[in-house]
């Protein structure tokens, strides 16, 4: 059994390998973009919403240790990593569910 390329299958691989250096070449603009904010921001203190940890939380939990050690983060990556620990404790501490303190009813 021999393996023939047909026409669409070669059009879909280079289309495929043109998008990704596409894309590569966004997140690299995006990582120079934000070491340059970074920069003007100097050594001020960053605060963000609970939602914005969140949200920086999860996505980066989704892309691991070594690939954040490679970014450039505003924060650095055990930050984030502490920040998904502390999501996942709060999520099963039933914390939502406690009534009010005081004399049951």
């Amino acid at each position: 059994m021999s393996f023939v390329l047909h026409p669409w299958q070669f059009f879909f691989v280079v289309l495929v390998g043109w998008v990704q250096r596409e894309q590569q070449k966004i997140i690299l603009f995006y990582q120079a973009e934000l070491e340059t904010m970074m920069k003007a921001q100097g050594r001020k203190r960053l605060r963000l919403t609970d939602d914005q940890r969140r949200l920086l939380a999860v996505k980066g939990k989704s892309l691991g240790r070594k690939a954040l050690m490679e970014l450039t983060t505003i924060v650095t990556p055990d930050t984030i990593l502490r920040w998904h620990r502390k999501l996942v404790a709060q999520k099963w501490d039933y914390s939502e569910r406690r009534k009010s303190v005081g004399r049951p009813s």
